[in-house]
């Protein structure tokens, strides 16, 4: 059993991948203020001290902790760990995402620091945004000059000022207004607040004052000492798969682009576990085999995902150059393919190596370099080749090895029975969290399922109304996916489809997977041919998505229409009880209906 302290963003977020064991769990917060729905979760509310916790844990079996309480919960933090190491529990610590320190602001250790620093520099009017919390904590500072503190407009943090002494009349409420409208109406001659991450809306509340010309003093957050550090929901399933390997049934992988980033990293620095950032913005940890001189070499790993790349060495060389913008320069090497064809994103004769995982490797190693040096960094793959060959990477032009990979940098696996459990699992939380909050009648679906992260993406923005868990990955498993919202009884279901999966299932692959089926060109040709469309234009045809490129904006419209009409041929039969909304997504987020 696990047990998360949350009450935060992040607990959100962690209890979002622990739903998708579909295992039971605890959740704990101190009052019940945040309004979450749990399916296999069980919410427990009220402070514990560190004698307490370790009760609790060793009476629910407790063999993890997750601490995804606020960074300032610093008495908080202080009783898991005393109570993790008096119990023997291993502690993740999911840490928010921070900001880098900026020089137009004035960092404070501590609160004391900051009431030192705002008299020094004759600060008498002060707009405060650090919380109810921290009204008693700075009352050395409010007892002589004015102070206006922002809060949550609830009863129980009006009543905790008030008990502080601290006036009524200088409280302003969290909703009201923004902060820079509060700068304008009260004119204070600073901002404070805390280091509370982009969950907290840091960035923005700093953003504010400078646009107003308001010096902004920030209170640091606490430095922790943990062991398990995560920063987003991949890292902390990741982090949960090693320490409890058989909570989840199917574990997930690194993209070749992440190990690749990896190795890149670990060349450049000498470490062998070092921490990537991949595209949504989160670290996580990787640990490289072994570094020899300016090459480093990473094992890819894909979960349970049945990858013929699992396994293989993923190898970094990194030379550091002279440049004057830090350029990174990303080559492939031994056993990394060559673009033979048009149609990938990539020139011809390019290294196979996406424009993503090239993104990651420079994002992540100009921050490393000294200043005035780039990098020149080649990728190999020395069974590359060989396994290439196994590959669907011969059939639409690249050879000599394989690619490199992911736009998310995370490999989540599809073995069939588990995958297709694991999609249950998800779609069963969605639906409930969905009619729990649906209040009245709407014309958005009840869940909406996709292929990736990069099409989700797409979908929450035409359906900024749902939750999260409303938003259900189908992998490659389309009919499988629509069969389990018709056991599910899902009343209105959305999918999102890119073309290269659409135009197989048009042709009623409901498995639209590389290894099952290939695009068929000759169906291909009776699409456009349908849509009324120069079927010459596709002559050169390599991969589907080129039609986007071939085709205009109304053209594709035609050409989107017909294959959506043959797509719900295949697939309304598969949910007869519901309606099913089919949306075709293009490469820049485009959506026809």
């Amino acid at each position: 059993m696990i047990l998360v302290f949350g009450g935060t963003t992040e607990g959100r977020c962690a209890v979002q991948v622990l739903e998708e064991a579909g295992k039971p769990f605890w959740y704990s917060t101190l009052g019940r203020g945040q309004d979450l729905e749990l399916v296999n979760g069980i919410r427990v509310t009220g402070g514990m001290n560190s004698d307490e916790m370790g009760d609790f844990c060793r009476r629910n079996a407790i063999s993890l902790i997750v601490d995804a309480a606020h960074p300032f919960a610093t008495e908080l933090h202080h009783n898991i760990h005393t109570a993790a190491q008096k119990e023997h529990l291993s502690v993740i610590r999911y840490e928010r995402l921070y900001e880098p320190h900026s020089d137009d602001v004035c960092w404070c250790e501590d609160f004391e620091e900051a009431i030192a620093r705002l008299r020094e520099q004759g600060i008498r009017r002060l707009l405060a945004l650090t919380g109810v919390q921290t009204i008693g904590r700075l009352r050395g500072y409010w007892n002589d000059n004015e102070c206006w503190f922002r809060i949550l407009e609830r009863d129980a943090s009006r009543d905790l000022a008030v008990r502080e002494g601290f006036p009524e009349d200088h409280l302003v409420y969290y909703g009201r207004e923004s902060v820079e409208s509060l700068i304008a109406r009260l004119r204070p001659q600073a901002v404070l607040t805390k280091e509370s991450g982009k969950s907290g809306g840091f960035a923005e509340k700093v953003e504010a004052a400078r646009r107003t010309g308001t010096p902004v003093f920030v209170v640091e957050r606490p430095r922790s000492s943990w062991r398990n550090v995560v920063n987003g929901p991949h890292g902390l399933r990741l982090k949960i798969q090693e320490l409890l390997p058989d909570y989840f049934e199917l574990h997930t992988g690194l993209t070749t682009g992440t190990c690749a980033t990896a190795a890149s990293i670990a060349a450049l620095t000498g470490r062998l576990k070092v921490s990537v950032r991949i595209p949504d913005g989160e670290d996580i940890e990787v640990e490289a085999v072994r570094i020899e001189g300016n090459r480093a070499t990473v094992v890819k790993h894909a979960g349970d995902d049945p990858d013929v790349t699992d396994g293989l060495e993923i190898q970094a060389a990194v030379k550091t150059v002279p440049s004057a913008t830090q350029e990174v320069i990303v080559r492939g090497g031994e056993g990394v393919g060559r673009v033979t064809l048009p149609g990938l994103g990539l020139p011809v004769g390019a290294a196979a190596i996406n424009e993503v995982p090239q993104r990651m490797i420079r994002e992540n190693l100009q921050p490393l370099l000294p200043e005035g040096m780039g990098a020149e960094v080649v990728i190999s793959v020395p069974q590359g080749q060989e396994v290439g060959k196994r590959t669907f990477n011969p059939r639409i032009g690249v050879t000599g090895g394989i690619s490199i990979i992911g736009t998310s940098g995370i490999v989540k696996p599809f073995s069939l029975e588990a995958r297709i459990s694991s999609i249950r699992k998800e779609m069963a939380v969605g639906l409930e969290v969905v009619r729990r909050d649906r209040r009245v009648e709407t014309a958005a679906p009840e869940i909406v399922i996709n292929s990736g992260a990069k099409s989700e993406g797409f979908l929450h923005r035409l359906y900024p109304e749902l939750p999260l868990q409303a938003f259900v990955h189908y992998g490659n498993f389309i009919g499988e996916t629509i069969r389990i919202a018709s056991q599910l009884d899902v009343r209105h279901l959305a999918m999102g489809v890119m073309i290269g999966k659409a135009v197989k299932l048009a042709e009623g692959y409901l498995d639209t997977h590389s290894h099952q089926v290939t695009m068929n060109q000759g169906f291909v040709q009776q699409l456009v041919t349908e849509a009324g469309l120069d079927v010459s234009k596709m002559k050169t045809l390599n991969m589907a998505r080129e039609l986007w490129e071939i085709y205009d904006e109304q053209e594709m419209d035609r050409l989107g229409q017909v294959v959506i009409r043959h797509c719900h041929k295949h697939c309304d039969g598969l949910l007869p009880g519901g309606t099913l909304d089919i949306l075709l997504i293009s490469e820049n987020g485009k959506i026809i209906l």
